[in-house]
């Protein structure tokens, strides 16, 4: 019966300090992450003009770190130490409760502390195909969730975009024809896949949005040929 008393203790006890960490963790995580949006509002306010001034953001909510990987939440914490990295811009999915500041590169680092544009896809607000890539453990895991006809925001210094949902697709990395640039503007979100997946994922989860009030041309053909090839 001791035996049984003191095991419990032992249990309550690490589940304390677990509870504490975690804790810790989150609060740094969300002190990051507000610190890159902070800054990009703050570039915003000195570039922009009085109309752009008065869409800027609004005070950013705590993220949730839920569920994220404790070695996703141990990176981000590590890269806060950098204060260089500033965020191009703000990727929003209103219904996934999802705010979070992309960056210039898909560095380590970068992915860390957010999202990172893809190199070789257009520029925001270019038009073309806009490609953000995020870590499937991080804040791109969310995108479990994501349905057609949601609404990504992406906004930069120069504005803001409103794009709808029109295609997720699954296809393995070689496939990179995903981020070839289409006629009509679009964003493409990457992430590996499957989510919960213990070591190297194998495959990449495609979100891609068309601009609001366009249809795109090649509705369709990206998931058709996914499957073709999956076929093969």
């Amino acid at each position: 019966m001791r035996l049984l008393r003191l095991t419990e203790r032992a249990f309550l006890g690490a589940g304390a300090v677990l509870l504490a960490v975690f804790t810790v963790v989150h609060v740094h995580g969300s002190i990051g992450r507000q610190q890159a949006l902070d800054a990009f509002r703050a570039a915003q306010t000195e570039s922009a003009d009085p109309a752009m001034r008065a869409g800027s953001f609004s005070t950013a909510p705590t993220p949730d770190q839920s569920l994220w990987s404790a070695g996703r939440i141990k990176a981000y914490e590590a890269s806060l130490a950098d204060t260089d990295a500033l965020a191009q811009g703000v990727l929003r999915i209103e219904r996934l409760g999802l705010e979070v500041p992309v960056f210039a590169s898909t560095s380590e680092l970068h992915l860390n502390l957010g999202v990172g544009l893809i190199e070789g896809t257009a520029d925001p607000g270019e038009g073309g195909n806009v490609g953000i890539a995020g870590h499937r453990d991080g804040f791109f895991r969310v995108l479990k969730d994501i349905r057609v006809g949601d609404t990504i925001d992406l906004e930069t210094l120069q504005g803001s975009t409103r794009y709808l949902v029109e295609e997720i697709f699954v296809v393995l990395p070689e496939d990179t024809y995903v981020l070839d640039s289409t006629p009509t503007p679009s964003v493409t979100l990457v992430t590996c896949f499957p989510f919960y997946l213990v070591g190297h994922a194998p495959e990449r989860l495609i979100v891609r949005g068309v601009e609001e009030g366009r249809t795109s041309k090649t509705s369709g053909t990206a998931a058709a040929a996914a499957m073709s090839r999956k076929s093969d």
